[in-house]
C-alpha cells in the first residue's frame, strides 16, 4: 500500500530537499542537537554557554578551514594533529632558547620560535604534498605514515616532557589576551575565516582546488597545474595546523608532544557534516565554520549531561559515520538532478 502525498506536503519536501543538497545534514544535525541538549540540561541553552563554546570551538574551527582545502581537492589529511603537536614543542623549544639570547628583545625570541613552528609545519605539508601530487600516494596512506613519523619526532624531542618556560608575554597576549574586550584567538580565527573565505570565493587558486577535486583530469586539460594545486592545498592546511598549534601552546604556556590528538577526526566530521564532500569538488567556507561549531556544541552539551569520555568517543564516531552516509546520499541526489 501506498502513501498519497498531500499538495500542501509537496512543497515542504522540496523546501527540505533544496536545503539538504545545498548545504548537506548539518542544519538538521544542529536542530536535533539544540532540543536535545536544551531538554536533558537547562545550562545548555544560555547566552554565557554559547560564548564559552564559541571561545572553545576557534581552534577546531581553525584546523577544519585547512581540512576543507585537502578535502575540496580530493584527499584528505590525518597528520594536522600531529602537525598541531610538533609546531608546539620546535616552537615552544626555539622560543626558550631564544629567550636568554636576546634578554631585551623578546618578542623577537617569540617571533623566532613562531616561525621555527611554521617551518616545521611547512616541510610535513610539502612532504605530503609531494607525495600525493607528484608520486600520487593515496592520501590516507601519505598523511598516516607522515602523522606517525612527526609524533615519533615530537616525542623524541621533549622525551615526553612539557617544554616549560617560555616567555610571558606569548601566553599573556596569545592565550589569554582580549583586544577591544575580544579574546585573541578568536580574532585570529576570524581574520583567517575571512582571509579563506576570500580565497576561496574570489581568487583564481581557489577556483583551481574545487577543479582539482571536482575533476582532476579535466582540471589538466583545461591547463590547470594540478599538482601545483594539490600541494599549495596540503601546505596551506599544515601551516593553518601550526597557527592553531601555536595559539593551543600559548593557552596551556608550554610545548606539548601531546596536542591536537584527535583533532584529525573532529575536523573531518566537522567538515563532513558541514556539506563538504569526500570525492573532493564541493564545501563553503561558512558551512565548515558552523560545522565546527557544531561538533564543539554537541561535546558540550554531553559535557553538561554527563555523558562519559567514552560514550563520547562513541557518539562522535557514529556522528561522523551517519554524515558520510549522508554525504552519500547528497551525492547521489546531485548527480541524479533531484
Amino acid at each position: 500500500m501506498t502513501t498519497a502525498t498531500g499538495p500542501d506536503d509537496a512543497p515542504q519536501d522540496n523546501l527540505l530537499k533544496r536545503v539538504f543538497i545545498r548545504v548537506g545534514v548539518l542544519p538538521f544535525f544542529l536542530g536535533i542537537a539544540l532540543i536535545v541538549f536544551t531538554i536533558m540540561s537547562d545550562k545548555f541553552l544560555t547566552v554565557q554557554n554559547l560564548v564559552n563554546v564559541g571561545r572553545q570551538s576557534v581552534y577546531l574551527i581553525l584546523v577544519s578551514l585547512g581540512q576543507m582545502l585537502v578535502l575540496i581537492s580530493g584527499g584528505f589529511d590525518l597528520s594536522v594533529g600531529t602537525v598541531i603537536a610538533l609546531s608546539s614543542v620546535v616552537s615552544a623549544t626555539v622560543m626558550v632558547a631564544m629567550a636568554p639570547v636576546f634578554p631585551d628583545a623578546v618578542w623577537l625570541a617569540i617571533a623566532i620560535g613562531a616561525l621555527a613552528g611554521f617551518g616545521a609545519a611547512l616541510v610535513v605539508g610539502g612532504i605530503n604534498g609531494i607525495g600525493v601530487a607528484v608520486f600520487e600516494v593515496s592520501p590516507f596512506i601519505m598523511t598516516l605514515g607522515v602523522s606517525s613519523v612527526g609524533a615519533g619526532l615530537a616525542l623524541f624531542l621533549t622525551g615526553g616532557i612539557p617544554v616549560s618556560g617560555l616567555p610571558y608575554a606569548f601566553g599573556n597576549v596569545f592565550g589569554f589576551g582580549r583586544l577591544w574586550g575580544i579574546p585573541v584567538p578568536v580574532i585570529v580565527a576570524a581574520a583567517c575565516i575571512a582571509v579563506m573565505w576570500v580565497f576561496m570565493s574570489r581568487m583564481r587558486l581557489g577556483a583551481q582546488i574545487y577543479a582539482v577535486g571536482g575533476n582532476i583530469k579535466a582540471a589538466h586539460l583545461s591547463a590547470i597545474n594540478t599538482r601545483r594545486t594539490l600541494m599549495i592545498a596540503y601546505i596551506l592546511c599544515s601551516l593553518i595546523a601550526a597557527l592553531t598549534g601555536l595559539l593551543l601552546t600559548a593557552r596551556v604556556e608550554s610545548g606539548e608532544a601531546n596536542l591536537g590528538g584527535t583533532i584529525a577526526l573532529e575536523s573531518i566530521a566537522a567538515c563532513v557534516i558541514a556539506g563538504v564532500s569526500l570525492r573532493g569538488g564541493l564545501g563553503r567556507v561558512e558551512n565548515v565554520v558552523l560545522g565546527g561549531f557544531f561538533i564543539i556544541l554537541v561535546q558540550n552539551g554531553m559535557n553538561l549531561a554527563q555523558v562519559s569520555s567514552y560514550m563520547q568517543m562513541v557518539l562522535l564516531g557514529a556522528l561522523l559515520i551517519l554524515a558520510v552516509i549522508f554525504d552519500q546520499l547528497r551525492f547521489r541526489m546531485i548527480m541524479s538532478g533531484r
